[in-house]
């Protein structure tokens, strides 16, 4: 069991454990630009991706969602019926009307618990935290019945051939949420902001593949980092420097974690931070670098000057290695992974970073998710995250997966395309690479219906 339950009013309401699962096969970047035929680095450096997971037709989202959650109820030894709310975050739907979260509650049945609220939640990118806030008021709300709460942030990133592919990857997350937890979620900071766009969208039922604005998304993601951290940076202060006229700034943040798309992306946000900083604040002589900048304002040419964007990359240079690359090593190797990307991204951080390194810290987190809707929100960590970095293990299980050739990776893209949406279907790939306690699939029949085994 995981920390302390009762039914007493809960408090420091947080994160009492992390799963992280990705797929057992990636492919290389280097290597991907070299068969695209594209400039050397383009990947790698324009991108900022090193590796990309991928996915053959023994995986989907039920899949990678049963091995998340009986991983992280092993390894941290809980029983099922400890949960009392599972929440799925996902945009990987392969049913307009059965959710992941019903497929999940056959892991419930030896318990005898089916006693637990929550479904699935989705908006592009955004399903995850949404539904790690829903946890965090169940437990917080007068519903909550002394149990745990478990969020688990899923998807499969795939890409038609172009440009956007290699943006892809895929990954799972389970967020197990409680009170008297060692990274607790700051109360009353949550800045939102949401609106109607066209950046990103699945309106065909019938394929993986998104229909993207690559270009016209990152606008729309830096646009949100302003309007989510300018609103933070003024709740934040109010309720914990009620006494100060001086706002919180980037820099008061130990660190910051964001949903990475890209990890230059990321780059892109945490220098539109400090933008966001020198607007509240010009005068001040370590912003004379770039006070020229200053001018553009809020305004819509602020979001397409190149000559702004490079100079708060340079200006934050150091702070973004210091505060920011601890938490991109999954995404760089892993690639995208929509919901669970700014999960991941902390579990990064929280597996790499020593006690003396992150106790008692802050961490700033970025969640955007397309169409759109973003939050910018913080925790602290105010007690050991031993646990997290003995069952996390990201280097290591990164470091044991099979890497494909871009040919290969073309072919399982293709395989993916081809049985996407089939009945009667048993799929054909090996699954002597998948790792031990991985589930896959094994038939879907001739009404649709999926099963699984266990490696």
């Amino acid at each position: 069991m995981v920390g302390s339950i009762n039914n007493t009013s809960p408090a420091n309401v947080g994160i009492h454990a992390l799963e992280f699962y990705h797929p057992a096969k990636f492919v290389d970047q280097t290597e991907l630009e070299q068969f695209d035929g594209v400039s050397a680095g383009k990947y790698t450096i324009g991108l900022g991706q090193t590796q990309m997971a991928v996915c053959d037709d023994r995986e989907d989202i039920n899949s990678i969602s049963l091995t998340v959650v009986q991983n992280l109820v092993e390894k941290h030894g809980l029983s099922y019926k400890d949960i009392g709310y599972l929440e799925v975050g996902t945009e990987s739907i392969i049913d307009k009307s059965k959710s992941v979260k019903t497929v999940l509650m056959s892991l419930f049945e030896e318990s005898g618990n089916h006693d637990v609220e929550g479904i699935d939640t989705k908006n592009a990118c955004y399903g995850g935290t949404a539904s790690v806030f829903n946890a965090v008021n169940w437990v917080e709300s007068s519903s909550w019945d002394g149990r745990l709460a478990l969020v688990v942030a899923a998807d499969i990133a795939s890409y038609a051939e172009g440009p956007a592919r290699p943006t892809g990857g895929a990954g799972a997350i389970a967020i197990l949420i409680g009170p008297n937890a060692p990274l607790v979620f700051d109360q009353g900071v949550r800045a939102t902001h949401m609106n109607h766009i066209w950046d990103f969208y699945k309106p065909e039922l019938a394929s993986e593949y998104p229909i993207v604005d690559g270009h016209f998304s990152n606008i729309c993601y830096i646009r949100s980092v302003d309007a989510c951290y300018s609103l933070f940076t003024k709740k934040y202060s109010k309720r914990y420097r009620p006494n100060s006229e001086q706002l919180i700034k980037s820099g008061d943040l130990d660190y910051s974690v964001f949903h990475a798309s890209t990890c230059k992306m990321v780059q892109k946000a945490f220098g539109r931070m400090a933008y966001n900083d020198m607007l509240q604040d010009p005068e001040n002589e370590i912003y004379a670098s770039v006070k020229v900048y200053a001018k553009f304002a809020y305004s819509e040419e602020s979001y397409y000057d190149k000559g702004l964007e490079r100079a708060m990359m340079q200006f934050t240079k150091d702070e973004y290695q210091k505060k920011v690359v601890p938490s991109l090593y999954a995404a760089t190797n892993v690639g995208n992974m929509y919901t669970a990307s700014v999960w991941a991204s902390l579990s990064s951080l929280i597996s790499s970073a020593t006690d003396e390194e992150i106790l008692n810290k802050r961490v700033g987190l970025f969640s955007y998710g397309s169409g759109s809707a973003a939050t910018f929100f913080s925790l602290k960590v105010i007690a050991s995250t031993e646990k997290f970095r003995e069952t996390l293990q990201i280097r290591t299980c990164l470091a044991n997966r099979t890497k494909v050739t871009p040919e290969h990776f073309t072919e399982l893209m293709k395989l993916r395309e081809e049985t996407a949406l089939l009945k009667d279907y048993s799929p054909i790939s090996d699954i002597s690479t998948l790792a031990k306690g991985t589930y896959y699939l094994t038939r879907i029949d001739e009404k649709f219906r999926r099963t699984y085994a266990r490696t």
